[in-house]
């Protein structure tokens, strides 16, 4: 038994916040329905690497669900979406504003059939505002919130953070906004419209930044892995590497300096004795610090750092991360058998429970690989969708490989 089972999402998004959204939403139990355009579909599927011409990319965001290939332009298939429409619960896109509704499928127009349907927009954006009508990608968000201004090392020309960072931040807003409103739904069988953007969904995340800003006008600046606020907190040189220290309050400091560093007189040292003279000799001290852990291998850092008590860490590159084995003693590497692609691996749910069923149920769906099959769920017969395949209304990518 999932949270979700039951309950149907149309999920008419694409790259990357809407499908991750969707992602948590299946693995939580919905029957998600990727409705995508005949030929071509998510415009994620064209991107590389691919094996037997299925994108692996667009494959990890997209597992656990089923694709209906769908020509919405056209009258048809504009109102087998509507049927489709009947049996949801919720409806996401992230179309630019506008499009939904030149397109006839549009909160108004579903609520007109359904009235408690649950209907959630992604854009860069949002729905309102001066902005509203240009397009946005995660990048454009990260600059418009300050992220690339905030990241790097100081100095520096602006630097991307390493992940699409809001596109990750509006999917996640996304669930926990429709898992609201689904609860609400269930106390007052009220649907509801959820407006959420990619600027909106970072900004949301920079909760101590606003809290400097909004008390004393500090504007964040790049400080590479150093933390604005302690230290010693950041990434420090050894002779093979780099290793993460987080000595952060007064107990770790004094553990540090005593039993890692072995550099006790830096207790009583006028450069380093209280949080703000650490601050103001910021430089000074990793200069010090350096001159001692590029004496030793991360390895033996770290193993000193655990023995003290000391947060520390490696600096992994991500093939190193994917290798760790506490990363695959934690279930975070899982494998598939995609119909396409073969044998595959893919990252997996984050989130540990006690009790509930939360896990991959499946691969990414080839490109309609669903369409038939939805569809007939809702009462369209064999020889119409022959023939509505034949016009191109209708889509399969792989009919080849259909179970007879």
């Amino acid at each position: 038994m999932r949270p979700l089972d039951g309950f149907r999402v149309l999920d008419l998004t694409r790259f990357l916040s809407g499908p991750y959204c969707t992602m948590v939403l299946a693995e939580f139990g919905a029957d998600v329905i990727k409705i995508e355009q005949p030929e071509t579909g998510d415009d994620s599927r064209r991107m590389a690497p691919k094996i037997n011409n299925e994108s692996y990319p667009f494959a990890m965001p997209n597992r656990s669900k089923r694709s209906v290939s769908l020509d919405l332009k056209t009258e048809r298939g504009r109102e087998l979406f509507l049927e489709l429409a009947k049996t949801a619960d919720l409806v996401i896109e992230n179309f630019r504003p506008g499009v939904v509704k030149r397109l006839g499928i549009d909160h108004e127009s579903l609520k007109a059939i359904k009235p408690d349907i649950l209907y959630c927009s992604i854009s860069g954006f949002g729905q309102t505002g001066p902005y509203r009508d240009r397009p946005g990608f995660d990048i454009m968000a990260q600059g418009v919130v300050g992220f690339l201004r905030m990241t790097g090392e100081p100095g520096g020309k602006p630097v991307k953070i390493g992940i699409a960072i809001n596109d990750i931040a509006a999917g996640v807003t996304a669930v926990y906004s429709i898992m609201a409103a689904e609860m609400h739904r269930r106390a007052t069988g009220e649907g509801q419209y959820i407006d959420i953007s990619l600027v909106d969904a970072g900004l949301a995340w920079t909760v101590w930044e606003s809290g400097a800003y909004f008390a004393d006008g500090e504007v964040p600046q790049p400080t590479g892995t150093r933390h604005r606020r302690s230290t010693p907190y950041q990434a420090y040189r050894t002779s093979d590497g780099y290793v993460v220290i987080g000595a952060n309050n007064d107990r770790l400091w004094l553990r540090l300096i005593n039993d890692v560093l072995d550099r006790p007189e830096w207790a009583d040292d006028p450069r380093f004795a209280t949080l703000p003279d650490r601050m103001k000799n910021i430089d000074e001290l990793e200069r010090e610090i350096e001159a001692i852990t590029t004496t030793g291998t991360t390895e033996e850092w770290i193993a000193r750092l655990d023995r003290a008590g000391v947060v520390g860490g490696p600096v992994l590159t991500y093939d190193e991360a994917l290798r760790d084995e506490h990363v695959l003693s934690r279930g975070m590497v899982q494998e598939l058998q995609h119909p396409v692609i073969g044998p595959m691996k893919t990252i997996g749910p984050p989130t540990k429970f006690s009790g509930l069923d939360f896990a991959v149920r499946g691969p990414a769906p080839w490109l309609g690989q669903h369409t038939a099959e939805v569809l007939g769920e809702v009462g369209v017969d064999d020889v119409e969708l022959k023939s509505l395949f034949t016009e191109g209304v209708l889509y399969d990518a792989h009919p080849e490989l259909q179970e007879r």
